[in-house]
């Protein structure tokens, strides 16, 4: 059954985590580098890598939709963070730092699309 209590269960079990590792990720990365968006490009760049890497492992492969729910949705959706990723850009824009914003925003989404289509690339040829 499509929704059940077990699928929320399954993306809450993978959410915590994911959730857990971003923080500790940006907060790790945040005294090396000038500012904390480059924390949350690092985390969102691995979790579509991640994310394509599953996606195409559970079309390729017979795992179950369990596990595509556990890891892509609920642990690599966490892990990624695309509401940080756009108030880290208002806050660029905000300090009359556009050039920045454009650059983190063509390479957020660049670096994103590219990550996506390598790890599904090997999924598919896993």
């Amino acid at each position: 059954m499509a929704g059940s209590a077990s699928d929320a269960l399954l993306v809450g079990l993978g959410a915590i985590p994911g959730a857990w590792l971003r923080l500790k990720v940006v907060n790790h990365f945040q005294p090396m580098v000038p500012k904390k968006h480059w924390g949350t490009f690092l985390v969102n760049v691995v979790a579509c890598f991640a994310l394509g890497l599953v996606l195409a492992l559970n079309e390729t492969c017979t795992a179950s939709t369990g596990i595509a729910l556990l890891m892509g949705v609920g642990f690599f959706g966490s892990l990624s963070t695309f509401s940080t990723f756009a108030v880290e850009l208002l806050n660029e824009l905000r300090a009359g730092q556009a050039l920045t914003a454009l650059v983190l925003a063509v390479a957020s989404i660049g670096a994103g699309l590219l990550a996506s289509a390598v790890g599904y690339g090997l999924g598919t040829h896993a």
